[in-house]
C-alpha cells in the first residue's frame, strides 16, 4: 500500500555533517523498513521525509566530481570559514550557504513512482513552479540537471542544482535553491563541473530581496502538488 504522507521540517540553518547525518539515519532506517517487509512478508509502511534548511558556508563534492573543480586550497578555506565534503551523492561540486534552500527529500519511492528520471523530473517542476510565482521563468536544459535562466543562449545561468542518491529505490540529498544567496562564493569554484555557464539567485533576477519564508512555504505547497502528498507538519 503506498504512503502519500510526508513528514516536513524546516531545520533552520545547520552545519552541513549534521543535516547528512540526520539523512543517512533516516534513510537506512526507511530501507531497513522495506527489506523488514521483503524477508518477513511483512506490510508494515515505510516513512517518507522532507527537510529544508539553510547550511552554514560549504562546498561538497559528488561522487563524479573532480577536486580540480575546487579553486581554493584548504588553508583558504579555512581562513574563509567554510567546510567542504565529499559526499556519496550524484553530481560534481556545489556551494551551499545562508539565502539558499536545500532541500532533502527523503522518499521510498515505490511510494510515489519508482523512475529516478521522473523523479528528478518532479524536482525541477517543483521549483519552476515555485520561482514563476515571483516572475522568474526557470526552465530544464537537456544536458544538465537543475533549473536554468535563459537555456540555449550565451547568458545560460542555474538557479538551481539538483544532485541525488538512491538505493532501493529510496531518496536523499535533493535540490538547492538560490534566493537572496551570496554568489561570491561560486567564484571559487567550476559549479557543478560546468564551465562557462553561469550561476544566478531569485535576488539577481528580480532585483530586490526575497522573502525567503515565503518561498520555503512555496516549495512545499508545490512539493506536495507534484508528488500528490500530503504534508505532515
Amino acid at each position: 500500500m503506498m504512503n502519500k504522507k510526508v513528514f516536513f521540517k524546516d531545520l533552520g540553518s545547520t552545519e552541513y555533517a549534521s543535516t547528512w547525518q540526520m539523512q543517512k539515519d533516516i534513510f537506512t532506517s526507511i530501507i531497513d523498513v522495506k527489506m523488514d517487509n521483503r524477508h518477513n512478508g511483512t506490510s508494515t509502511p515505510t516513512q517518507n521525509h522532507l527537510l529544508l534548511t539553510e547550511h552554514l558556508p560549504v562546498y561538497t563534492l559528488g561522487r563524479q566530481g573532480k577536486e580540480e573543480h575546487l579553486l581554493l586550497s584548504m588553508p583558504h578555506l579555512k581562513d574563509k570559514g567554510v567546510s567542504f565534503f565529499k559526499i556519496d551523492r550524484g553530481g560534481d561540486i556545489t556551494y551551499h550557504g545562508p539565502g539558499q534552500i536545500t532541500a532533502y527529500p527523503i522518499l521510498d519511492l515505490d511510494n510515489f513512482s519508482p523512475d529516478i528520471h521522473l523523479y528528478v523530473h518532479h524536482l525541477e517542476e517543483i521549483v519552476i513552479r515555485t520561482i514563476a510565482k515571483w516572475g522568474i521563468k526557470g526552465t530544464r536544459s537537456e544536458k544538465e540537471t537543475g533549473v536554468w535562466i535563459d537555456v540555449g543562449t550565451p547568458t545560460a545561468r542555474k538557479i538551481c542544482a539538483i544532485g541525488v542518491r538512491t538505493s532501493h529505490w529510496v531518496t536523499m540529498h535533493g535540490f538547492a535553491l538560490n534566493v537572496n544567496t551570496d554568489m561570491s562564493y561560486f567564484t571559487h569554484i567550476i559549479p557543478c563541473g560546468i564551465r562557462g555557464k553561469g550561476v544566478t539567485s531569485m535576488e539577481l533576477e528580480t532585483g530586490g530581496e526575497i522573502d525567503i519564508e515565503e518561498v520555503k512555504r512555496e516549495l512545499t505547497k508545490q512539493f506536495s502538488e507534484v508528488f500528490g502528498a500530503e504534508i505532515i507538519k
